[in-house]
């Protein structure tokens, strides 16, 4: 399966419904392991990712959607634990002077190696189904070395070292999408969810712009980029196309109908159940409630196609991963 356009296509002409949840961690509760241990080792992730691949009928595997890796390349501190996903500890950059001096890591720096072992391994060994690797978008990289706040204030107060910043984070990034590509990936999932706190002219600005340097260098025909937000984006969607993804993955924060009709129909549109609420907290009647009424209300949308809101957690029962699915197959056996 080495061309990602027909294998789009094959979607946008189908009228069955299908699925590609992101869904990685809930693989530890089969192997046996930690959260700890697949964000550390490439190894051990890809155990995950393959024990979910035989079990459960998806579209694509896809690894962790980790928003650490890429600040601790450049320098972050980060907090591991047992049960949750690592999170960056303070802020590497302390004031504006920092961003001149901030020097751009390269790929394989810290646990990016481990990432990019994970995606060769799953690549070379799930051949039925494409592999889609994931990263940080530039102004959520960004944020994570600043301040969240602090980003979104400078991009008012002084544009010009929130685009420098920028800048050498998507330096990072493009070489990192590109490595992701050399394992034999054909996909990336770009996690941006900081473009929700902007109005849609600072969106295009601060970061439509550099994520689509970033689609520029790698998407083709054998290398799907999809661009996730989990943020309040309906209003954010024209900005959101402009980088040119061929595949939008919305949180459920928003209501699909009201993401589709402004989609073009050549574009993959993916969501949105949600993964605390639904898929973690809830039970397999509520999960199949919230499946079927997600269907029945985009059923006129070739180009939609099932999906959680954002990253499945850890610790979400299998048995409701499975109702997911089972609803599934009931939508399309109706």
């Amino acid at each position: 399966m080495k061309n990602i356009n027909k294998w789009m296509q094959k979607r946008l002409d189908s009228n069955v419904r299908e699925s590609l949840p992101l869904l990685t961690y809930p693989g530890l509760q089969i192997t046996g392991k930690d959260v700890r241990d697949i964000v550390t080792s490439g190894e051990e992730q890809y155990r995950s990712i393959k024990v979910l691949a035989e079990q459960f009928s998806m579209l694509a595997s896809v690894l962790v959607m980790d928003l650490s890796v890429e600040a601790e390349a450049f320098g972050a501190v980060i907090s591991f634990a047992k049960d949750e996903a690592p999170t960056v500890i303070g802020k590497l950059i302390g004031s504006v002077n920092e961003i001149a001096e901030l020097n751009v890591p390269e790929v394989g720096t810290g646990r990016t190696a481990e990432y990019l072992k994970c995606a060769e391994l799953a690549a070379a060994h799930i051949k039925d189904r494409p592999v889609f690797a994931g990263m940080i978008g530039p102004l959520s990289l960004a944020g994570r070395l600043t301040d969240i706040s602090e980003m979104m204030m400078m991009t008012l107060s002084d544009p010009q070292s929130a685009q420098l910043l920028l800048e050498k984070c998507t330096s990072f990034l493009t070489d990192y999408a590109r490595r992701f590509k050399g394992t034999g990936a054909q996909g990336i999932i770009i996690a941006e969810p900081a473009a929700g706190l902007l109005s849609p002219d600072m969106c295009d600005s601060f970061s439509s712009h550099y994520v689509r340097e970033i689609v520029e260098k790698v998407q083709d025909e054998n290398f799907l980029v999809i661009l996730h937000n989990c943020g309040n984006t309906e209003e954010l969607v024209e900005s959101m196309l402009s980088t040119g993804a061929k595949a939008l993955h919305f949180g459920n924060a928003v209501d699909m109908t009201r993401i589709l009709p402004q989609v073009p129909e050549g574009i993959l549109v993916m969501g949105n159940i949600d993964p605390a609420g639904v898929l973690k907290n809830g039970n397999p009647e509520t999960v199949k409630n919230a499946v079927l009424k997600l269907l029945e209300e985009t059923k006129e949308y070739n180009n939609f196609i099932l999906s959680s809101g954002c990253e499945i957690p850890h610790g979400t029962p299998l048995e409701n991963i499975t109702a997911f699915f089972n609803a599934l197959e009931e939508f399309n056996d109706r």
